[in-house]
């Protein structure tokens, strides 16, 4: 008789409903109201990609940027004009990508500026990228090594827009 029930008992629950199942059963997504999405960053010519040397282990064989160019940023600053943006807190960005760029919050559209660490500035390419201006900022491997910021640090930077 035992055996009777406990072999007729799985058979009579399966015939109920969905039967027994200890897989939770799939629950549909909530449906949620469509977000506006913010525009994106204007479009930036983006600096040429030049792939370090293989064998290059320091931040000058990383810096594939050429002596004109080190010039061009080096250039004593013009005030006359430039409006001040403000500071940023700046991390080392794509050392890949050469030429002397900000990539920052502080800027909605490209442009040409300034940046001053400790007395020391290079002349950049402001890039916009979406965040509250309090949000910190990238700058090129090729700028930070002409203003001696360190590398491996998160350095404040004044900021300044060519006017």
């Amino acid at each position: 008789m035992k055996w009777l029930i406990l072999t007729a008992m799985p058979l009579a629950l399966a015939g109920c409903g969905d039967g027994i199942s200890f897989k939770p059963k799939e629950v549909a997504p909530p449906v949620q109201a469509a977000v506006p999405t913010p525009d994106p960053a204007p479009a930036v010519a983006a600096a040429p990609v030049r792939k370090p040397p293989t064998a290059a282990r320091t931040a000058a064989q990383f810096d594939a940027t050429t002596a004109e160019e080190r010039a061009q940023a080096a250039a004593p600053a013009k005030p006359a004009g430039e409006k001040s943006l403000g500071s940023t807190v700046a991390s080392l960005g794509d050392p890949a990508r050469v030429g002397f760029w900000l990539e920052t919050p502080l800027v909605t559209a490209a442009g040409k500026g300034r940046v001053v660490y400790n007395g020391k500035s290079a002349n950049v390419d402001l890039i916009p990228i979406a965040g509250p201006a309090t949000a910190g900022s990238r700058i090129s491997l090729s700028a930070m090594r002409l203003i001696e910021a360190p590398l491996t640090d998160l350095p404040t930077l004044e900021v300044f827009a060519d006017g």
